[in-house]
């Protein structure tokens, strides 16, 4: 299988587990790429983005240099947790996709949950 076919699989089977136990809650969909990292709130049972936030919003742009580092990554992590609270979503489930928890979306998670959320 290529690497891109490996990726898609790991991230379904990710999904595939978290819409078993997601109980209508929205889920927090994590996406990085070497330069950014964006996070969305997606109520599956409509099919709609409830919040987002990524590293290339204005309200981030001024403050930090870069969107490739732990830093950026937690400030998007608060950012996001903000925006769902005032969404009207407290609790929600973790969606890394295909990425390993740990770095980047590790911080990105742990600041959502300084920052209210509940997962």
């Amino acid at each position: 299988m290529a690497s891109k076919e490996v990726i898609q699989r790991r991230a379904a089977r990710v999904r595939r587990q978290l819409k078993a136990v997601a109980n209508g809650r929205p889920r927090l969909s994590v996406h990085r790429t070497s330069k950014n990292i964006y996070v969305q709130l997606i109520d599956d049972a409509n099919g709609r983005t409830l919040a987002a936030a990524s590293t290339l919003d204005k309200d981030f742009k001024t403050s930090k240099k870069t969107g490739a580092d732990t830093a950026a990554a937690a400030e998007v992590g608060k950012l996001i947790a903000e925006r769902a609270i005032k969404a009207g979503a407290k609790e929600v489930v973790f969606d890394r996709g295909a990425y390993i928890f740990h770095g980047r979306i590790k911080a990105l998670a742990e600041a959502a949950r300084e920052g209210g959320l509940i997962f």
